[in-house]
C-alpha cells in the first residue's frame, strides 16, 4: 500500500484539476482565511501562532498585562499586511526553466531567472516553491536574495525527486519581496508552470543475446553507418555500360576475357520489437515498475548497436515507432513507457491478431513479461511460427517477498527461449547479461 499517496488523496494529481478546484466553490470559501497565511513571511508565520498563544494567555485581561504584547504583536503583523501593496514587483521578471525529462528517484534541477527592470534596486527577495503532488520532495531550500540592482540578471536553482513515472505539472513559481521588520512579502510574481516527465529507471542490460534473424527486410532502412556503396559482396557479373569503373574485378576479368564487376547488396538493420506485458492480474507494484525498467534497458541496449526498435506494445496498445542509430532517438520510448499503467489481462489470440500487419519486416520480437501463465510460452511460439524470432524476459518479484518476510521460491526458465530476471537486481541497478 502505498501510503505517500493516500496522504495526498484529497488533492487534485493534475495541473488541470488543480485549476478546477481553484474555481470552484470550496476555494472561493477558504480562500479569505488562506490569504493571510500568503501575505505573511516565514517569519511572520512563526510570530501569528506564538500570537495565539500569548492571545490565550492574556484573555484574562484584569489578571494580567499579556494582553498588551498580545496587541503590539497584532499590531506589527497588521501594518506590514497594510503596507505590502507598495512594495509590488510589477517590473521584475520571473523565468523557470526544468530539463524535459528526468529519471525516477534522480534529482531534477529548476533554473530560475530574474531579471529587474525597474529602476530602483529590489531588496530581500524570496521564492516560493509549488505544492509538490504525492511523489514529489524538494531537495533543500530555495534561493533568496538580498539584491537585484536595475537591469541585473540574477540566476537560482532549485532541485526535487520524483518517485513516480509519468507527465508532471507544476504549478507556478512564485518570486516577493520582505517588507521591513520582514513579517510581511509583496503580492508575488508567478512563473509559467512546468511541464516534464519522469521517466523509469533504465535498467544496466550489459550484453542481450537474441535469436537469429532475417538479415535483409525489402524496403527495410539501410545502415546509416555505412558511407557510399555498402560493404556486403554478393558477387561478380559481367560488365554492363553505366556501371562504375571502380568496382571493376580485375581477376576475374583476366580469368574469363570479358570485363566484370563486383555486385554490392546494401545492408540493412536489424528490425525489433518489444512487447510489454501490462496484465494487472498477473503483476505486482514492484515487478512492473522492473519490467518497465528492464523494457527501457533492453530498448537502450539494442538502440545503442546496429538495430531499429520498430515496434512497442503495452498490454493491448500498440506503439509503430521507428527509432534507433540515426532515426529518432531513446526519449521517445521512455516518454511512451513512463506513462505506462497495469491493464486488462493479456488477450493472446486477440494481441496476435493485432500484430500481423506488423511481423512481416521484424526480425525478432522481445516479450517482457511477470506471468508465468502458459499463455506467454503460446505467445512465443505463435509468433515464431510466423517467422519472427522471440526471446521472454521474466520478473521474479523478490523484492515483495522480502518485504512480506517470505521464504523466496527458487525461479528457473521453462524453455530455452526464456530468461528470468529478479526485480532485486534491476533496481539495484546490477550489470545484466540475458
Amino acid at each position: 500500500m502505498n501510503f505517500a499517496r493516500l496522504n495526498h488523496i484529497l488533492i487534485p494529481t493534475t495541473r488541470d484539476a488543480r485549476d478546477q478546484w481553484r474555481r470552484g466553490w470550496v476555494a472561493k470559501l477558504v480562500g479569505p482565511l488562506i490569504w493571510p497565511y500568503q501575505a505573511l513571511s516565514e517569519e511572520g508565520r512563526v510570530l501569528a501562532v506564538l500570537g495565539l498563544f500569548i492571545g490565550t494567555a492574556g484573555l484574562e485581561v484584569g489578571a494580567t498585562q499579556v494582553y498588551l504584547l498580545w496587541a503590539a504583536l497584532l499590531g506589527l503583523l497588521v501594518a506590514s499586511v497594510v503596507v505590502r501593496r507598495a512594495l509590488s514587483l510589477s517590473n521584475l521578471r520571473v523565468e523557470v526553466t526544468a530539463p524535459p525529462r528526468v529519471s525516477v528517484g534522480k534529482p531534477i534541477t529548476f533554473q530560475l531567472r530574474l531579471v529587474n527592470d525597474d529602476p530602483k534596486p529590489r531588496n530581500g527577495l524570496r521564492i516560493r516553491v509549488p505544492f509538490l503532488p504525492w511523489d514529489g520532495q524538494w531537495l533543500g531550500a530555495p534561493p533568496r536574495f538580498a539584491t537585484i540592482e536595475p537591469g541585473q540578471l540574477a540566476l537560482g536553482e532549485v532541485q526535487a525527486r520524483f518517485v513516480a513515472r509519468g507527465r508532471h505539472h507544476l504549478d507556478p513559481f512564485l518570486t516577493c519581496a520582505l517588507v521591513p521588520l520582514g513579517l510581511a512579502v509583496s503580492p508575488c510574481v508567478a512563473t509559467g508552470g512546468c511541464r516534464f516527465v519522469v521517466v523509469p529507471q533504465i535498467a544496466r542490460v550489459e550484453s542481450l543475446r537474441l535469436p537469429l534473424g532475417r538479415s535483409y527486410q525489402p524496403g527495410g532502412v539501410a545502415n546509416a553507418s555505412q558511407t557510399g556503396e555498402a560493404t556486403e559482396l554478393m558477387g561478380v557479373r559481367p560488365y554492363r555500360r553505366g556501371d562504375p569503373l571502380r568496382d571493376l574485378h580485375a581477376k576475374t576479368w583476366a580469368r574469363l576475357g570479358t570485363p566484370h564487376i563486383r555486385e554490392y547488396q546494401q545492408e540493412y538493420f536489424s528490425r525489433i520489437g518489444v512487447i510489454v506485458d501490462t496484465d494487472s492480474e498477473s503483476l505486482t507494484d514492484a515487478g512492473f515498475e522492473a519490467a518497465i525498467s528492464l523494457a527501457a534497458g533492453v530498448i537502450a541496449r539494442l538502440t545503442g548497436g546496429e538495430a531499429l526498435i520498430d515496434l512497442l506494445v503495452l498490454g493491448q496498445q500498440i506503439h509503430a515507432l521507428t527509432f534507433g542509430r540515426a532515426l529518432g532517438n531513446l526519449d521517445q520510448a521512455l516518454d511512451v513507457l513512463a506513462c505506462a499503467e497495469p491493464g486488462a489481462p493479456l488477450a493472446r489470440g486477440e494481441l496476435l491478431s493485432r500484430l500481423m500487419p506488423y511481423l512481416a519486416p521484424l526480425s525478432c520480437i522481445v516479450l517482457v513479461t511477470q506471468s508465468t501463465d502458459e499463455s506467454r510460452l503460446e505467445l512465443a511460439d505463435a509468433i515464431e511460427r510466423r517467422g519472427v524470432a522471440c526471446r521472454i524476459l521474466r520478473i521474479h518479484d523478490d523484492l515483495g517477498a522480502r518485504w512480506m518476510g517470505r521464504r523466496l521460491p527458487r525461479v528457473g526458465a521453462r524453455s530455452s527461449a526464456e530468461v528470468v530476471v529478479a526485480a532485486s537486481r534491476i533496481q539495484g541497478e546490477e550489470r545484466l547479461s540475458l
